[in-house]
């Protein structure tokens, strides 16, 4: 039950946002334990001027291509299976976007089932999981 916030610069196609949409949910699925139909993500595009970030921040150097996802999960994943989320999405951003791999940055956060409402204000059960 991730939720995934895509932030980006500005001058993407509809086209690109959904390839870029569709990548992140591939790797959710196959390296991230996510049933297929549970996506949910929000892309932004800002300019320049509102995506502040260090060029060399540990990182090989970033460029205005700089890509961040943040995705916040309902349960925690092992450190291989965010490893393996990790390389997938970059991997799969590189061949199918020509996005640099140094361009992505990806933040998760967990929290638990009672911090989520699907719908009609109920609290998610955990059994429903």
């Amino acid at each position: 039950m991730p939720f995934t916030r895509i932030t980006l610069r500005q001058g993407y196609s509809d086209a690109a946002l959904n390839t870029i949409s569709t990548l992140l949910q591939k790797a959710l699925v196959t390296e991230f334990d996510v049933p297929e139909h549970d996506c949910f993500q929000v892309i932004e595009m800002l300019p320049a001027c509102q995506r502040v970030f260090d060029i060399h921040y540990l990182s090989g150097g970033r460029s205005d291509n700089f890509v961040l996802f943040q995705v916040t999960a309902g349960r925690p994943r092992s450190r291989d299976q965010k490893q393996r989320f990790y390389h997938a999405l970059c991997a799969a951003l590189q061949v199918e976007m020509a996005i640099d791999p140094d361009d992505v940055m990806i933040i998760i956060h967990f929290n638990s089932t009672e911090e989520w409402s699907f719908s009609g204000g109920r609290m998610l059960a955990q059994e429903a999981l």
